[in-house]
């Protein structure tokens, strides 16, 4: 996942509130306080400024006027500093480039002595972060410092802030401890290590309270199991454990999250089999993909489920029926797993995956009331295989429809009701023991981009009708029993022939082997011919003309030698 900050992020944009005021547009008529004038400038001589992004500040000007000041219309304060880091220069393109952004190894001084901030953010910057700093900070309600250089330790940290996100910096250690006043905490893409013991069980701290509802803390080095002390945080939505190194079973106590709707597992080492106590839960969002889970896939999951992501695991058994009551599903992956059985043919009930409009951005966003205001504080990321590609889905996600169900022990016909599924985008059922023929029914699937059927043991010829998905981008059909002509003057012919090897009787561009008919020119039947000349039936039929014809010159040269007395007596 690419973490590196946009060339346009902010690297330090800082908004105070004060208590007793609301933010608002600079008043030009009267001058900023000369103390807020004092503080800024400096904190200009204590950064790096290469590419001139503080130019404009000097004592020539009022300071509310300067770029990036912003100060509130009543008491002339400064309430807002945004300053971005990127340049008019046409020549800052590298996005890990940050030699032209403001640096600096400290904050400046003066923002340690405010006590009327409400919120603070800081985006693309480096500096490092002293214990005071979170002294600091713990008096901020909310509280921003993503896609930054961050130098810290969280270890024995207490985060009081009611919204804290860290996340994609370089903090190191153990994890902090939370306050009852902690809603959302990201702590994602950093350094961490160590249980999560100290961020779930220190019950002492919650006093029996808690206001948690997201808690992201991916992409670190955690290890151990994944603790018994759940049950002091009822109020979690969103849980993302993802990217570490945890290990053992689910326990118990997690199946006490009655509010969980989001739980991303995905990406360590757990193992066992999912446990029945989770359908207490609401879980709308389940990815635990890329772990040694175990058993049947559940077959009480909420029928009201978006997103199953269980690909790479040890799931075994077959694709249970209550699948097809989840109508709201848009991403079924069961990939790399030992499930066998046929395909259900109940799957064409899945309302979402029949629907070609998009459906609403807020599937797939938590929706949080914080202070009276409407915040939307995360949008849902996957990771899916698509197009042969790993891609990384968020802003796009409710765009995508996808079922992939290879690599598995699957067997038998696709149901043709599968192919009624007109609003899937992507279908994978490579590398099963599928067999049968390809009904004219696919040219229906008229949304698909992404078809790969490689690896399997499907037969007959590829049908007409599929060259009528216009969207479709990436096929395989690679290595199965198709037979006859690849359909031509249609987009089946623009793909590389690798979406077509391992077909023995099938001929057409793109692949090398020409087709000719098997009888008369109206027989719709066709033959390979292949050109290197010695697989076919063409090729043998002319050996067998040629030394015919060679036996007869020769028989006539003889039968001339010998009743010709004139050549016969020489």
């Amino acid at each position: 996942m690419d973490t590196s900050s946009s060339p346009y992020a902010l690297i330090f944009a800082c908004l105070l509130r004060a208590m007793m005021f609301d933010a608002g547009t600079c008043n030009f008529n009267n001058r900023c306080s000369e103390k807020d004038t004092q503080a800024l400038l400096n904190f200009k001589k204590g950064i790096m400024d290469p590419s001139g992004v503080l130019s404009s500040w000097s004592t020539q000007h009022n300071c509310c006027e300067w770029k990036g000041v912003t100060c509130d219309r009543i008491n002339n304060r400064v309430t807002h500093l945004s300053l971005p880091c990127f340049t008019t220069t046409l020549n800052y393109i590298d996005k890990e480039d940050k030699s032209h952004c403001l640096t600096g190894p400290h904050l400046p001084a003066w923002l340690y002595t405010q006590r009327s901030i409400q919120s603070l953010s800081i985006y693309g910057s480096w500096f490092q972060a002293p214990d005071k700093f979170w002294n600091f900070v713990s008096r901020v309600p909310e509280l921003t410092l993503e896609d930054n250089s961050i130098v810290g330790n969280l270890s024995n940290i207490l985060l009081n802030s009611t919204v804290i996100r860290l996340s994609s910096n370089r903090l190191k250690g153990s994890l902090p401890r939370l306050s009852p006043n902690a809603a959302v905490v990201s702590l994602s893409n950093n350094s961490l290590s160590g249980s999560i013991s100290p961020l779930l069980c220190d019950h002492k701290m919650l006093n029996g309270k808690s206001n948690l509802v997201y808690l992201d803390i991916s992409l670190n080095h955690l290890s151990g199991g994944l603790t018994n002390c759940w049950e002091k945080w009822k109020s979690l939505i969103h849980v993302n454990l993802g990217g570490n190194n945890l290990t053992g079973k689910i326990p118990p106590s997690m199946g006490l999250l009655s509010n969980l709707t989001s739980l991303h597992l995905h990406e360590n080492k757990l193992y066992g089999e999912i446990p029945p106590s989770l359908q207490n839960c609401h879980i709308l969002i389940f990815n635990v993909r890329g772990n040694n889970f175990t058993g049947n896939i559940p077959n009480w999951i909420p029928h009201a489920a978006k997103v199953l992501e269980f690909r790479s695991n040890h799931f075994s058994g077959s694709i249970p029926a209550q699948i097809c009551q989840m109508s709201s599903l848009f991403i079924l992956d069961i990939a790399d797993n030992t499930i066998s059985g046929h395909i259900p043919t109940c799957l064409c009930n899945i309302t979402a995956l029949n629907n070609v409009s998009h459906r609403e951005f807020s599937s797939t966003t938590l929706q949080y009331n914080f202070l009276n205001r409407t915040f939307y504080f995360f949008e849902e990321s996957l990771e899916l295989v698509t197009k042969g590609l790993v891609l990384e889905y968020e802003n796009n996600l409710p765009f995508m429809n996808l079922i992939d169900m290879s690599s598995n022990n699957l067997s038998g016909t696709i149901p043709l009701q599968m192919f009624s599924l007109i609003g899937l985008a992507s279908l994978n059922l490579s590398h099963n023991k599928l067999t049968g023929k390809l009904p004219d029914e696919i040219g229906n699937m008229k949304n698909l981009e992404s078809l790969d059927f490689s690896v399997n043991q499907f037969s007959g010829e590829i049908p007409e009708a599929l060259s009528k998905v216009s969207f479709l981008g990436f096929l395989n059909l690679s290595f199965n029993n198709f037979t006859g002509k690849i359909p031509s003057g249609t987009q089946l012919q623009g793909f590389d022939a690798i979406s077509y090897i391992g077909n023995s009787d099938l001929c057409g561009p793109p692949l090398t082997k020409i087709c000719f008919k098997s009888s008369d020119d109206k027989s719709k039947d066709t033959k390979p011919i292949d050109e290197d000349g010695d697989k076919s039936e063409f090729f043998p039929w002319f050996h067998i003309g040629l030394e015919s014809g060679f036996v007869a010159g020769f028989l006539g040269v003889f039968c001339s030698i010998l009743l010709n007395r004139k050549w016969r007596e020489a």
